[in-house]
This record gives C-alpha cells, sequence and structure tokens, in this order.
C-alpha cells in the first residue's frame, strides 16, 4: 500500500537560484557506546513531510491554494489529502513563514519504483521566500553546490539526499539517462547509479531484484589511468530477473554501448537468472564475478567470456572507477562494489532494505566471515549503501551497526537455548524463533548452524553440547520435526490426518511396487 509524502522547493526570492535544504534527523541510537561511536555524517536534503488522507466530506480548496494542481497525473486528487497540514510542517521545520504567505506552485509528482514492501510517493510543491536568520539545521544551497556534493563525496563529509536528486538535479541531466523500457521504472541515486527493480524469485518480504545500470557520462570525474581489470561503456550488475522480464531486461541491454561489463554479486538464481538474455542480445559482454561464483553458474546461464575477481582489482566504466570489495558471509563468492566518485555502496545481498538476509551454508556462508565483512563496510563509510533488495539505505553505518546488534542478540538467545537444554536444531530454532512465523524457520536453519559454528570457534558453548550430535540433527530430523510443526499450525487436524494417510499410503504403493518388481 503507498503512503505520501510532500516535498518543498523552497526558494531565495531575492535569489531563485538558492533553495532551502533541511538538515534530516538520524535514526534513533542504540543507546551502546560500540554501535553509537559509528556515526554518519551529516544528510542535506528538502524539507518534507507525510501526506495525511481527509475524510471525503473535508475540502481543503478554501484553507490552502495550491497553483497547478489539476496538472497533478495519474488521476490522484491531491485534496483527499491534508495540504495545509503538510505544508505548515515543513515551514515548522525550516522555522519562518507561514502557509498564507507563501504562493505555492505544483512542480511534479513521483511514483516510487517498486522496491516494496509500502510504496513512497512524492508530491513536489515550489513555493519563494524572502530569506531570513536560518536554524542550525537549515541553510540556502544551489543547484551547482549540490551536484558538486554528489560527485565529490569524501567519506565524512556532508551528503545530499535523494528528494534534491529527483527533483531538481536528474532533469538537468536527462540527456545522460539511459533508455528504459515503459514498463519499468527506475531511480537515479547517487547521480549516475540508476537502480531498476525486476520482478525476480527472490525471499519475502521483496518480489524484485535491483538490477543496476551504469552509463558513461553522468559524471565529470574522470579516471584515464589506472590499473584497471576490466573496461567498459557501460556496467549491469546483478541481472536476476524472472523469465517474463527477459523483454525488457534485453531492450535495457540493447540501449546499452556494446563494450558492457556484466558484474555479479554471488550465483543465486535472483541474481543471475537474466545472464542468458544478456548474452543473447550482446555476445560482446564481459562477466566479472568470483571464481567461487563463476564455479556455480550454469553454462546455460553464460558461456561467453568472463573475467575471475578476487575482490582487489577496479574497473573503469566511461572514465569512471569502481572498486571491486571481497564481501563474504552470505555466500564464499560473495562481493561488494564501491563507486569511487560518489562513495556509494553496491552491498550485493549482504544487505537488504528490510529485515536482514540469510546465509547460505551450502554455499560457504560464514558467520565469522559475516561480522568481518560487515565491519568492513562501516570503515568505508559509504555515502549511501544500495542492497540489491528494497531502498536505497541512507544511513549506512547506522544500518550496518543494527546487523551487528541483532546478530549478537540472536546469538545470545541462540547460547540461551542450548544452556536450557536445547541440542537438535529444530529444538534450538523454536526457542530462538518463537515469534517468527514457522514458513521462515527454514530459512533461519542456515543461520542458526552457523551461529552455532560461530559460538563453537569462540569456545562459548556448554561443555556437555555435542556440535556432532547437533549437526546430525541439521537435516531429515529438522525437515521431519518442522514439517509436523508446521501443518499442526496452519492445517486443521482433518486435512492433517488426510496428508498422513495419503503419505502413508504412498509409501505403501511405493513398498508394493517395489516388491513386485523384486519377484519378476
Amino acid at each position: 500500500m503507498a503512503t505520501y509524502k510532500l516535498a518543498a522547493i523552497i526558494r531565495n526570492s531575492t535569489n531563485t537560484d538558492e533553495f532551502l535544504l533541511v538538515k534530516q534527523t538520524p535514526p534513533p541510537k542504540y543507546e551502546d557506546q560500540e554501535y553509537d561511536s559509528y556515526a554518519d555524517s551529516d544528510l542535506w536534503d528538502l524539507p518534507s513531510a507525510k501526506l495525511t488522507s481527509l475524510s471525503p466530506e473535508v475540502d481543503s480548496s478554501t484553507q490552502f491554494v495550491l497553483q497547478g494542481e489539476e496538472a497533478c497525473p495519474h488521476n490522484l486528487n491531491l485534496r483527499k489529502f491534508d495540504l495545509p497540514s503538510a505544508v505548515s510542517e515543513v515551514l515548522g521545520q525550516v522555522g519562518f513563514g507561514s502557509v498564507s504567505a507563501i504562493q505555492w506552485k505544483f512542480l511534479k509528482f513521483m511514483e516510487e519504483p517498486n522496491f516494496g514492501p509500502g510504496f513512497i510517493n512524492t508530491v513536489y510543491v515550489t513555493g519563494d521566500i524572502l530569506p531570513e536568520t536560518l536554524k542550525d539545521h537549515c541553510q540556502w544551497s544551489s543547484n551547482k553546490s549540490c551536484t558538486d556534493l554528489l560527485l565529490q563525496v569524501k567519506p565524512g563529509t556532508d551528503r545530499i539526499g535523494p528528494l534534491v536528486v529527483n527533483s531538481l538535479l536528474k532533469d538537468s541531466m536527462q540527456s545522460h539517462s539511459f533508455k528504459l523500457p515503459p514498463t519499468l521504472s527506475s531511480q537515479e541515486y547517487p547521480l549516475g547509479v540508476n537502480i531498476v527493480p525486476m520482478g525476480s524469485y527472490t525471499a519475502p518480504p521483496f518480489q524484485t531484484t535491483n538490477l543496476i545500470v551504469f552509463t558513461s557520462g553522468n559524471n565529470h570525474v574522470q579516471y584515464e589511468d589506472g590499473d584497471f581489470i576490466a573496461h567498459g561503456d557501460a556496467m549491469i550488475v546483478d541481472p536476476g530477473c524472472r523469465s517474463e522480464f527477459n523483454k525488457e531486461l534485453a531492450e535495457i541491454v540493447a540501449a546499452l554501448p556494446r563494450k558492457l561489463i556484466v558484474f555479479v554479486t554471488h550465483h543465486h538464481r535472483d541474481h543471475v537468472e537474466g545472464l542468458s538474455t544478456v548474452q543473447k542480445t550482446n555476445p560482446d559482454a564481459c562477466l566479472l564475478a568470483h571464481e567461487n561464483t563463476i564455479s556455480r553458474i550454469r553454462k546455460d546461464d553464460w558461456s561467453l567470456g568472463c573475467t575471475k575477481v578476487s575482490g582487489t582489482e577496479e574497473i573503469c566504466i566511461g572514465g569512471e572507477r569502481f572498486r571491486i570489495i571481497f564481501a563474504p558471509g552470505h555466500t564464499d563468492g560473495h562481493l561488494a562494489l564501491l563507486h569511487v566518485s560518489t562513495n556509494s555502496l553496491i552491498a550485493g545481498d549482504h544487505c537488504v532494505g528490510k529485515g536482514s538476509a540469510f546465509l547460505d551454508i551450502n554455499s560457504g556462508g560464514n558467520m565469522s566471515d559475516y561480522f568481518q565483512t560487515t565491519y568492513k563496510f562501516i570503515d568505508l563509510s559509504p555515502n549511501a549503501l544500495i542492497s540489491m533488495h528494497g531502498r536505497v539505505n541512507l544511513w549506512p553505518k547506522h544500518m550496518l551497526c543494527g546487523y551487528l546488534k541483532n546478530r549478537r542478540s540472536r546469538e545470545s538467545t541462540i547460547l540461551k537455548a542450548i544452556e536450557a537444554g536445547s541440542k537438535t536444531l529444530f529444538d534450538i530454532i523454536s526457542y530462538t524463533y518463537a515469534d517468527v512465523d514457522r514458513s521462515l524457520w527454514i530459512h533461519a536453519a542456515s543461520n542458526v548452524r552457523l551461529h552455532v559454528e560461530h559460538l563453537a570457534l569462540q569456545n562459548k558453548l556448554p561443555e556437555e553440547f555435542s556440535v556432532r550430535k547437533f549437526e546430525s540433527t541439521c537435516t531429515v530430523h529438522f525437515l521431519s520435526r518442522w514439517m509436523w510443526s508446521y501443518f499442526q499450525k496452519h492445517v486443521n487436524y482433518r486435512t492433517l490426518m488426510l496428508f498422513g494417510a495419503v503419505t502413508a499410503s504412498g509409501i505403501a504403493l511405493l513398498y508394493s511396487a517395489r516388491n513386485s518388481l523384486n519377484s519378476k
């Protein structure tokens, strides 16, 4: 379900090149010195407020005039929202003026791409105001100063948020945008990094994988010299869409230069399923991935040229530099990618837009590696963190510290379960994930096994706990107990008995057929 917000471009009436920015409030602290010591730099963006719906009988047109509102597309009636309250909140953020003192104009309406869950659509308005003494958390800015900050990011310096990019800067750079099929939508943030959510077979709550598209000409910083592992005129990252989106993927690839780099963060199907479409559309494309990832990609998906990378190399795309980061934990071949000029980190599946990703124990997933990669990302101090599922995260260090805190809390609960007498994988999950839907316990199993392994490496397990016996309960024993528990919770007794009878009958028929064949 979509939510709506209002973002205001408040211009200086004595210098219309200037507009107001507000320092954004960071997420709440964790009240833990270790995590709170990792602070993100200041983020500046347009003042904004949530748009709340009005009762059908309320008419806000007598309280607030918005010029040009009839131009709002998608048959969206702006009068169904409490515009006066939203504008009052925006003015409260900047600290001066009143609703009636400013002539407001409708600028644009932007629907958010399908990052899910919960779309956030934005109504942009503009208004001029006489300059007054600003509060400490406000400042006048311009297109040029914002562009400079976005394209020349240094770790720890001020950052510019996506509302400015979407409303002002992106329009001035339209000539550099790549061609997108009309059935898809994208977000460009930071400048030059296009994020296209495409339907994929990924895990809930997501339904899409973010295809990252980078084309030359979006940036003014050029790195012509350097020891690069590969050069290209364009790059895509993780083409993992379902087959029904092959046409759209082919259109995107066909619109890009022939000298195309295809970068894959890891081998999971929701990140590589579109590779075969890419190579059919552009046989000159070159694949870059870790050798552990390449060994797991099917030949039917990719049979063209590929370059193995270890995570210490750099790529040059249209004169711009990308640094490859070895980021194991989710898998043993997992990679991330840092766009150097904007200091934005494409994090693969190490980070997700909501919750946290599972670690794939069958593909070298490792909890110790996961912790080390998380600290490595924190040390990079990225301007923005781009995961392959969900929105761009504007508070990277806070998000990464949340992962550390969550994993350690989960590990502590697992240890308590073991100390309380749990010896099997099912018993530990039942204790640790008691408040989580049982349908998700299968995904949790991999993480729990890796947490137990991590506890063993730290010598934290009780002496009487046998890791060998625990591991023997991680396959058939766990699956059988989980299935019984799941059906008890989600299926009525009659259906459960019928399922048992059918299963028993099937086993009996198979046994009878085998005996019949043996007697011939």
